[in-house]
């Protein structure tokens, strides 16, 4: 597709609620291998690092818009700023931050790839 961020208009155009889902799960999938993948390079043994949360943000998209419902419909939420949030895309079975993170990147690398303005983020608990 595009490396580019897009607007809401275009991105609207270009995908339906099914296309969306299909680059969720895609980023999801991609969230998961790369968590794994940090947790088995850092921890092998089964250590732990610090504890908390990671997520990814899409930020320019308005819940309004025809490109918000679609997201909403496919299950992206809003988060408390009002930007719409993929809540830990990697679903990996840690607490570890940094694996969390690894994953969130991977997933907004995706979501990137078709067009949205995505960012990673985390937060220690």
């Amino acid at each position: 597709m595009t490396t580019t961020t897009m607007t809401p208009a275009a991105l609207a155009e270009l995908y339906t609620v099914e296309d969306i889902k299909r680059i969720v799960e895609q980023a999801c999938d991609a969230a998961r291998k790369a968590a794994d993948v940090y947790e088995q390079d850092n921890f092998p043994n089964g250590g732990w690092g610090a504890c908390g949360f990671a997520w990814v943000n899409i930020y320019g998209i308005k819940g309004n818009t025809r490109i918000g419902r679609r997201m909403k419909l496919a299950g992206i939420s809003k988060d408390y700023t009002g930007a719409l949030q993929i809540w830990n895309p990697s679903k990996y079975p840690t607490q570890n931050v940094d694996t969390l993170e690894a994953g969130a990147r991977a997933a907004a690398k995706v979501l990137e790839h078709y067009g949205f303005r995505a960012y990673a983020g985390s937060r220690l608990d």
